[in-house]
């Protein structure tokens, strides 16, 4: 359910971890996203990032990505003792977001957010933007040139505050583009991918494919890639529209 409070706000999360493990965190940053007096979203100025310690030194591949030390975590906080007040903040928030929210989702467990919804700005920018090439936060952050990014603010890359940044003006610019109940619609469904993402067909749209093709990609792995042809095939109506539709986020929590 929504919240309800007199001054909705979304809560971006990024996460940065030291390895693969349940409370592996050791860095979360946020940036809100509120609307202004005329009902339009826009990137607030609440904002911040927080040490994690991880319980566990933090693997050499993560520190590779996001340069965060041993040191620097030592004397922080744990997981349990961090998230609460970064996820639950006082006032409330409507919602949570991220980009690629299943990995978010991971380690922010409905215990720690009061089971407040996500949107993932991944999917809902395969559905907005279907024609850019590419969808990574950082690709769409150079494709799109979002109005109002402060370059310096959202660098350096892959470390928690600058992220979630970047994050918050894809969230702010979808929003005024569709709906808050649309996004969160969106973002309990897989990814509705506007190209055939690899193998011989890779690049292709959908609708190029013939129906022996996308019936074959209905036995994909690749959660997204099934939802993805068996879309085009019920468009088609050749495919079962009573079909179950896999939630990614049920299926995490």
């Amino acid at each position: 359910m929504l919240s309800t409070t007199e001054n909705p706000r979304i809560r971006v999360i990024d996460l940065e971890t030291g390895g693969n493990g349940a409370n592996d965190v050791c860095e979360i940053g946020w940036q809100d996203v509120v609307p202004d007096a005329d009902g339009r979203w826009q990137v607030g100025e609440d904002r911040g990032a927080r040490f994690v310690n991880p319980g566990r030194p933090i693997s050499p591949d993560t520190m590779a990505v996001h340069h965060i030390l041993d040191a620097q975590v030592a004397d922080a906080p744990l997981w349990k003792q961090v998230a609460p007040s970064v996820l639950r903040p006082v006032g409330g928030v409507t919602a949570l977001a991220a980009h690629r929210a299943a990995f978010e989702q991971r380690y922010c467990r409905p215990s720690m957010t009061g089971g407040s919804p996500w949107i993932c700005t991944w999917k809902c920018a395969l559905r907005v933007w279907p024609d850019l090439p590419r969808f990574s936060n950082q690709m769409l952050r150079y494709q799109r040139m979002p109005v109002g990014l402060v370059h310096e603010i959202g660098l350096p890359a892959h470390r928690a505050m600058p992220d979630a940044y970047v994050t918050a003006h894809h969230l702010r610019d979808l929003l005024n583009e569709a709906s808050l109940e649309q996004l969160l619609a969106w973002s309990l469904e897989p990814g509705l991918l506007p190209r055939v993402p690899s193998g011989p067909d890779r690049g292709r749209p959908w609708d190029r494919l013939t129906s022996d093709a996308l019936i074959e990609f209905t036995r994909n792995k690749d959660i997204d890639v099934r939802f993805s042809a068996n879309s085009e095939l019920r468009r088609r109506g050749e495919g079962d529209s009573g079909q179950t539709i896999e939630v990614v986020q049920d299926r995490l929590l």
